[in-house]
């Protein structure tokens, strides 16, 4: 099936994607910064470069896009009709990397927070600030 959009217009749409600083990791870091967390924002170094990384609880935030990562069984992930095969490619690729980095990082310590981007829409966004806050809490305890 052919791409309904023109090269140019696809090449356009898809350069306005953004890697970071996405408005759902922006609630999240608004939110832990409004009560008083402080932490570093993608860290390099660290595998996987985690969106939020909270030392003092040494705990990292990954806030994934239900398309981009594959969140199977949500309704923002749908495989598209167009070059379906190249894009089960890319997401299972990003879904190895996603692995991978969670590995490790378990591996060395820390602990791992995922928060899906269709958890942060208004109809479940508070309860899950307050769930990711109260994991937090637990790593003091």
């Amino acid at each position: 099936m052919a791409d309904v959009h023109s090269t140019a217009t696809r090449s356009y749409n898809m350069s306005r994607i953004k890697g970071k600083d996405t408005k759902p990791e922006m609630l999240v870091r608004r939110y832990l910064h409004g009560l008083g967390y402080r932490y570093r924002l993608h860290v390099k170094d660290m595998p996987g470069k985690p969106d939020i990384v909270l030392p003092r609880y040494r705990t990292v935030i990954f806030i994934n896009g239900c398309f981009w990562h594959g969140h199977e069984g949500c309704k923002y992930y749908v495989v598209p009709k167009t070059r379906s095969e190249w894009w089960l490619n890319k997401i299972n690729h990003n879904r190895d990397n996603d692995a991978k980095a969670i590995k490790a990082l378990k591996k060395a310590g820390w602990r791992v927070i995922l928060v899906w981007e269709c958890v942060l829409k208004p109809a479940h966004l508070n309860r899950t600030l307050a769930a990711v806050v109260k994991k937090l809490a637990l790593r003091l305890g």
